[in-house]
């Protein structure tokens, strides 16, 4: 497929912008907001956790609608791309695992959005109504859960690097 020099370039351009704030964000809530937050009260560090998570949810899943497209754009404008699931070389291999784990990114950031956020938020409130409920847990399964999409950004990073090394 041909695709315009100037469309190229825009989708390279939303591409990195896409990928630098999604993956900037996660490394914020692990590497700075998460520290900050346990030297707080617990009801306070909740409170911290589920704001910060409310702001980027949002940003996180636009990000990651942008870089499906994006990325497809760039795959179909590849000259080594040979269709679909076709491993022939190693820019190939390095993309499908690529993609692979951006999904395994996206299948965690569901499971924070819509499983372990909510029942945070669930725990937190009880807790605030002076029912006894230990917060820890779910943190920690949290910031676990974080602390892994961080690493497959990393990951999706590294294979990126792979494929541009060897086109």
């Amino acid at each position: 497929m041909m695709v315009p020099a100037w469309a190229l370039t825009l989708s390279y351009w939303l591409h990195m912008m896409a990928t630098v704030l999604w993956l900037g964000g996660l490394a914020a809530v692990v590497l700075l907001i998460h520290p900050t937050a346990r030297r707080l009260p617990p009801a306070d560090q909740s409170a911290l956790l589920e704001a910060a998570q409310r702001r980027l949810d949002p940003v996180g899943w636009f990000c990651l609608a942008l870089l499906t497209g994006t990325g497809l754009i760039q795959m179909s404008a590849s000259p080594q791309y040979e269709g679909f699931l076709a491993v022939t070389n190693t820019w190939a291999g390095a993309i499908l695992i690529k993609h692979v784990v951006f999904f395994g990114m996206a299948g965690v950031s569901a499971y924070l959005t819509w499983f372990s956020l909510p029942e945070l938020q669930r725990a937190a409130l009880k807790q605030a109504s002076g029912k006894p409920v230990d917060l820890v847990p779910l943190q920690n399964r949290n910031l676990l859960l974080l602390r892994l999409n961080l690493l497959l950004g990393i990951i999706v990073l590294v294979l990126t690097a792979l494929a541009r090394a060897s086109a």
